[in-house]
């Protein structure tokens, strides 16, 4: 008999997990959005620019996997209220800032600081929550990405037009610390892995076998091409978030929140459908076909490549616009088992390790495109530097081929007779 209060908290998780990284992209993106007003109004270099944009990639990088070990060793709930605290705190006090340094500190330092304990803990938490829809509730909570993007691209460039660009960071951050209220009051204190809940001394005696965790993690073959492909994602999305709203806002000659908004809007719309059709996908056909989580983001990856092409080379607005949606759809279809592939090879007590670590790879590899595309612009041409990163995804479709057709299947019954 189905419990009708477990299976409420389940869906009542998704939808608070669903809010808090709703802010956590948004308050991530709006740095990007309003970053022509910061560029007149402190006369920052685009290189500069560049550079605070990856001084946060890089210590979300630094920091990820020492959130995803906490995440197993620690009480999820409390370490999800303090992180969303601390980056919507750091989120306000970015709207203070004059200098290049400032910048780095608050916002890459402690904005991506407090960022990178959120993602593995919450991941981890819908998938203890849910096993027969894991896929589709991590789909799900990967939406929240698109929503923020989207609304802060658009409400940051009103804001910033209207009120300010220091407003923008003392409203997003604002919102996002009374949220973290609201979830401290709902969310549950005590999380179960395989239905038995950590007391004190468990979790003591699980902190002492990290590194036999991560020896455990780094020994699984696919893990390492699963982390290539995601690299590969990565270091185009940090790319065209940095740099798209400023690519469209003199391109086009368009307003400041019509560049945040369409930048953002066509894709992250294209990127929604596309991974909740992956991920409905993923569910029906996992049984009865091992490896098709990883197929399906091989197919989003390549598919997804002349996309990116199209969308810095049209002169025609409606084709970038067309390209973009695209663009997004199938990079949904990589988005929605970026974590169900992982953790189909990963034993349940390391999946937040194993989340930190991947992540931890991935952006401090894809930290560069910010700073690499602010300086190629002065000579190739933003469109030009934008387009080359279809490569990115080409590269990430023949990681995912070969982990598919010779580790994953592997992987995957070595896991379960573990488990």
């Amino acid at each position: 008999m189905v419990n009708k209060t477990t299976t409420f908290y389940k869906w009542e998780l998704v939808i608070l997990l669903w809010l808090a990284f709703f802010f956590n992209q948004a308050d991530r993106q709006i740095f990007n959005v309003v970053l022509p007003l910061i560029k007149e109004d402190l006369k920052f270099s685009d290189a500069e620019l560049g550079l605070i944009a990856s001084a946060l990639i890089w210590t979300y990088g630094l920091l990820v996997p020492v959130a995803g070990f906490a995440g197993d060793f620690f009480r999820k709930k409390k370490i999800i209220v303090i992180s969303l605290l601390f980056w919507s705190i750091a989120t306000m006090f970015t709207g203070l800032g004059h200098t290049v340094l400032y910048f780095v500190f608050i916002r890459g330092i402690a904005t991506g600081g407090g960022e990178a304990f959120y993602a593995p803990t919450a991941n981890s938490l819908i998938s203890e929550q849910h096993t027969k829809s894991r896929s589709f509730a991590l789909s799900l909570h990967q939406t929240a990405v698109y929503f923020g993007i989207i609304s802060s691209g658009w409400l940051a460039g009103y804001i910033g037009e209207q009120y300010g660009w220091r407003n923008a960071f003392y409203a997003f951050g604002g919102f996002g610390i009374l949220l973290a209220i609201i979830i401290q009051v709902r969310l549950k204190g005590r999380e179960a892995i395989n239905g038995i809940v950590f007391s004190g001394s468990e979790q003591t005696k699980s902190f002492s076998q990290l590194v036999s965790n991560a020896k455990i993690i780094f020994q699984t073959r696919s893990f390492w091409w699963l982390t290539g492909a995601f690299a590969c994602m990565v270091f185009v999305n940090t790319g065209y978030l940095t740099w798209m709203p400023s690519f469209l806002y003199e391109k086009y000659d368009m307003t400041l929140s019509d560049a945040g908004f369409s930048s953002m809007f066509y894709h992250h719309v294209g990127a929604f459908l596309g991974v909740l059709f992956g991920g409905k996908l993923s569910d029906m056909l996992v049984n009865k076909w091992q490896n098709v989580r990883p197929l399906i983001q091989m197919t989003g990856l390549l598919c997804g490549a002349p996309f990116i092409y199209l969308m810095a080379q049209s002169d025609s607005l409606l084709i970038t616009y067309v390209s973009l949606a695209a663009f997004g759809f199938f990079r949904g279809m990589f988005d929605c088992n970026i974590f169900g592939s992982l953790f189909d090879v990963v034993a349940p007590h390391y999946r937040s390790s194993a989340a930190g670590l991947m992540l931890m790879i991935a952006f401090l590899i894809s930290a560069i495109t910010p700073v690499l595309l602010g300086v190629l612009k002065p000579t190739l041409g933003l469109g030009n530097s934008l387009s080359m990163l279809s490569m990115s995804y080409v590269l990430g479709a023949v990681l995912l081929f070969i982990v598919s057709r010779f580790f994953y299947r592997n992987d995957i019954v070595t896991v379960n007779v573990k488990t």
